[in-house]
This record gives C-alpha cells, sequence and structure tokens, in this order.
C-alpha cells in the first residue's frame, strides 16, 4: 500500500500551486492531500498541517514548498516516514524564514503590506517567484499573502529532518530562497539531494521532477 503524500503549500500560493503534482502522484496510485496552509503564523500553521498528518490511517510523506518546508519540520509525527523539501526552508532551532533568505529577492522592496498581511507586488512577482511560468501573472493576482510575523517566527524545539529522513529538491533558478542557501540547508540536514533548472515555482513549472522526487522518498 502506498503511503499518503501531504502537500504543504508556502506563502503567496496555496493549493493548487500543487495541480501538477497531483494529478501525477494520484496517477501513481498514491492518496494525495493537498493542505490549506492558513499562513497565519508558525505555531498555528504547524498546528494545522499536524492534525492534517494525524487524521492519515497509515505511513505519510509529508512534502513542503518554501515556507511550507519550516511547517513540515514541526508537524511532522510519528506516522511520517520521510520529508521532502521543495525549494524550501529546512531551519534549526531558533533560525527563522527571513533569515534564512536574506540574501534573495524577497524584501521591502518587492513586497507591500496590507493589514498586516504582506504581498510580492505584482510587478516583482515573476522575477522573484515564478520567471518560468507562463501564468505568472495569473499567479500575483490570485497569490495568498502571509501574516507578516509568519517568516520572522523562530523555529521552536527540534525539527523533525533530526530524526526522519529527508529529501531536497533544490531550484537552481530560485530568487526567493537562493540555492546556495537551500544547498547548505540541506546539505546540514542530510538530505538526499536533487537539482532542477527551475524558478522558486518549480512545482508549477517542473512537476514531473517534483513528482520523482516525492516517490523516491515514498519508496526508499
Amino acid at each position: 500500500m502506498n503511503p499518503t503524500v501531504v502537500l504543504v503549500h508556502g506563502a503567496f500560493a496555496d493549493s493548487s500551486s500543487w495541480n501538477g503534482v497531483v494529478e501525477r502522484l494520484q496517477a501513481a496510485g498514491y492518496p494525495v492531500i493537498a493542505a490549506a496552509n492558513p499562513l497565519r503564523g508558525l505555531a498555528s500553521d504547524a498546528d494545522a498541517v499536524a492534525q492534517v498528518v494525524e487524521s492519515v490511517d497509515g505511513p505519510v510523506v509529508l512534502v513542503g514548498h518554501s515556507y511550507g518546508g519550516v511547517l513540515i519540520s514541526a508537524a511532522a509525527r510519528d506516522n511520517v516516514k520521510a520529508l521532502v523539501y521543495v525549494a524550501a526552508f529546512q531551519p534549526d532551532t531558533g533560525e527563522n524564514a527571513l533569515a534564512l533568505s536574506e540574501d534573495g529577492k524577497l524584501g521591502p522592496d518587492t513586497t507591500r503590506t496590507i493589514g498586516g498581511d504582506v504581498y510580492i507586488k505584482p510587478e516583482n512577482f515573476a522575477d522573484v517567484f515564478a520567471a518560468d511560468v507562463p501564468q505568472a501573472a495569473v499567479l500575483a493576482a490570485t497569490q495568498r499573502p502571509v501574516f507578516g510575523g509568519a517568516l520572522g517566527d523562530a523555529f521552536p524545539g527540534e525539527p523533525a529532518w533530526k530524526r526522519i529522513p529527508s529529501f531536497a529538491l533544490i531550484a537552481l533558478e530560485d530568487n526567493a530562497i537562493p540555492a546556495a542557501a537551500q544547498q547548505r540547508m540541506a546539505k546540514r540536514a542530510g538530505s538526499e539531494i536533487v537539482e532542477v533548472s527551475a524558478s522558486h515555482a518549480v512545482s508549477v513549472s517542473q512537476p514531473q521532477a517534483v513528482f520523482e522526487l516525492i516517490e523516491r522518498a515514498a519508496t526508499a
């Protein structure tokens, strides 16, 4: 029996960013849940993901994109057999997403805040997030904002990658989380690494590569 794959999107995206990956996983016989990430804060977001994981009867492969990597590092439970980080953060105790991505283009010049929520400016969205996605303008218009404090929340406790096998897809043309930062985090975690020439939105632009890494984690 195949494990259930739980997909966790990050900031400025929603569950539809996994559509191409979901289609491939389902065709291969994997049960899939593309969790709705509230994007309200690390503690509450991780709790929401943990509840999804706990609802699954059987083994889980837990997959996070971007800020979703922070959440899977906190939300993994005993039924999680593998973690997959897709152009994602792999924080250690006390670290936060903003500091880990400080060399990227995501910052005050490329974002705007509305009522405490942070958006990428439409004119910067393609460059920062989705340079290789033809429908980048649509993604910019439909982006889910993240509460401003969420990316600065310090990671509490011990991250799950210290006890659960992990896999990392490095997006080499990522301007949100620089590839060098992704590589540092993945090597520190001892993750099995795959490099892909893609933007931060690699699950949209190259769903096959993401699917293949998830399947590798599922069958390891």
